[in-house]
């Protein structure tokens, strides 16, 4: 496993699937985004993969509101689609499963000393994907 840096694409895993989405029709490529996250989702136990989930939940909360364009050279090089906005909660999730206590070697995809800085990455991502809460008038006032 090639460790690099704290972010989505920065490790090879990462950028591999950046390499699977450039190489895929551009009609297959959310698909592909959605299989990386359902796997991180519905993976029991001991969780030996999520560098794919990372790359991909970073792609979509690029397309959200306050997102951070992916700006990497091992990121993704072909326009991506507008990903339906249900990838924004399976995202949510994945992201959860991967930081989540069980994860098993997420800490270790990243040199130890920048292990909260990736943490935060992906809180902030987190953040981004997170649907906005809806207002509700605590008081009719007429």
């Amino acid at each position: 496993m090639g460790t690099w840096d704290t972010g989505p694409f920065d490790n090879d895993t990462a950028a591999d699937f950046a390499n699977a989405l450039d190489a895929a029709r551009p009609e297959e490529r959310a698909a592909l985004i959605r299989g990386v996250l359902t796997r991180t989702v519905d993976a029991v136990g001991w969780l030996t993969g999520g560098e794919e989930a990372v790359a991909a939940a970073a792609l979509i909360a690029a397309q959200c509101p306050g997102g951070e364009p992916i700006d990497t050279p091992c990121g993704p090089e072909e326009p991506l689609p507008v990903f339906p906005d249900d990838l924004r909660t399976l995202a949510d999730e994945a992201l959860a499963r991967v930081i989540s206590e069980e994860a098993g070697p997420a800490s270790n995809w990243v040199d130890p000393a920048d292990w909260k800085q990736w943490r935060a990455n992906l809180t902030r991502v987190r953040t981004v994907l997170a649907p906005p809460t809806p207002s509700i008038p605590l008081f009719d006032v007429e």
